[in-house]
């Protein structure tokens, strides 16, 4: 597949010039340390935000993870700083697990068991470990499954996305779910997160996702029948599709399928050519729901075309292209490099006054994505 030379160069300078050393130096906490929930809309300041969120921290554990492991110098000492935040201050023990908040100063805010924010805790390890290889992080992986297997499975399959849950169940968390395992599944070679990537994967395709149709429901009755009225999250799909090529990449299960047929029915009634971008919420019916635009819907249409082409063969030049120029265009286009306006509503108007730090997990994995996979036009690679 191949970008534009200004494309390419534009994601390597923004991901290794701009957003890591912007994050690396206002995005950690300087005073309690860990990661800031966002910066002040200009970029200039840290938002007054009073609690941290472990999603956020799971998600900058993983992408200076990954940054070093791409060569970026600076990246492990900010891995193992936010590392030692994850697990000295959201992590409350084996008995209470992971929180789902915490003051600034690293006290418990909100310990409510949240599959979400677990998801991003095992992510982070994975990376960390990947980078790595600390066996404390594989350790409290196995202690996060545990405690999984103890509060969280629900009779009807799947897991809660809290403890206790109120209706409806979600889609979401076990999307992030499987995400975590196959790193980890990846970097150990550990069965038991295999086994968890394989159960949460057969969960999707016999009972969360509308295939063949390509349909993806958001909310789901306690045994898996979708909700009235249900809404639609292209960006989400794109997600799916893209998950399932990295379940195939460790596992061999052809997910071609699955990948063309939620790939196919987002193209259709989730991007719009007019503004290159990926809409928000679409009904079941095809009818727009909200057509602004968050910088993540745009990111997942990058890696769920790469993974169309990387699994299925067609060429993703030209969408990968009209994304990435609109993500330019649009959400990361902001007077500090690096920062970004994390949302648009119809109209093209800005919807967010801070710079939310949760944002980067979005942006860098897909950048990763493209430079792994993309070539410049010009560029004698292959020849």
């Amino acid at each position: 597949m191949s970008i534009s030379n200004e494309a390419h160069g534009a994601v390597h300078s923004w991901m290794f010039q701009a957003a890591l050393p912007l994050w690396a130096d206002k995005g950690i906490d300087k005073t309690f340390g860990g990661p800031v929930e966002a910066l002040t809309g200009d970029g200039r300041g840290v938002a007054d935000i009073p609690f941290k969120r472990t999603r956020v921290a799971g998600r900058q554990l993983y992408v200076f993870s990954h940054a070093a492991l791409l060569g970026w110098s600076e990246g492990r000492s900010v891995a193992e700083q936010l590392f030692e935040h994850l697990t000295t201050r959201a992590w409350g023990g084996v008995d209470i697990g992971w929180h789902r908040l915490i003051a600034l100063d690293g006290a418990p805010l909100d310990p409510t068991p949240d599959l979400y924010d677990y998801a991003f805790a095992l992510f982070g390890l994975g990376w960390y470990h990947k980078l790595t290889g600390d066996s404390r992080a594989l350790d409290l992986a196995h202690q996060t499954l545990d405690i999984l297997d103890r509060l969280f499975r629900h009779p009807q399959g799947g897991f809660l996305h809290e403890v206790p849950a109120a209706p409806p169940r979600q889609q979401n968390p076990h999307m992030h779910l499987i995400e975590a395992a196959l790193v980890l599944a990846e970097t150990s070679g550990d069965g038991r997160f295999r086994a968890l990537a394989n159960e949460v994967h057969d969960l999707f395709v016999r009972r969360i996702a509308r295939l063949p149709e390509g349909i993806l429901p958001e909310f789901f009755e306690e045994d898996w029948r979708p909700v009235a009225n249900q809404i639609i999250e292209p960006g989400h799909q794109m997600e799916w599709a893209w998950i399932l090529g990295r379940h195939q990449a460790l596992t061999g299960h052809d997910n071609t399928a699955a990948i063309k047929s939620l790939m196919s029915w987002s193209e259709t009634h989730g991007f719009d050519p007019s503004t290159g971008w990926t809409r928000n919420q679409i009904g079941v019916d095809g009818r727009i729901l909200n057509g602004g635009s968050r910088s993540w819907p745009n990111t997942e249409r990058i890696k769920g075309w790469l993974a169309l082409e990387e699994f299925t063969g067609v060429d993703a030049s030209a969408a990968v292209q009209c994304s990435l120029e609109a993500l330019f265009a649009w959400h990361l286009k902001h007077d500090v490099p690096g920062c970004w306006h994390d949302a648009f509503d119809a109209d093209g108007r800005p919807l967010t006054s801070t710079v939310p730090a949760s944002t980067l997990y979005h942006v860098f994995l897909a950048f990763a994505e493209v430079l792994r996979l993309a070539v410049p036009a010009s560029s004698d690679a292959g020849r």
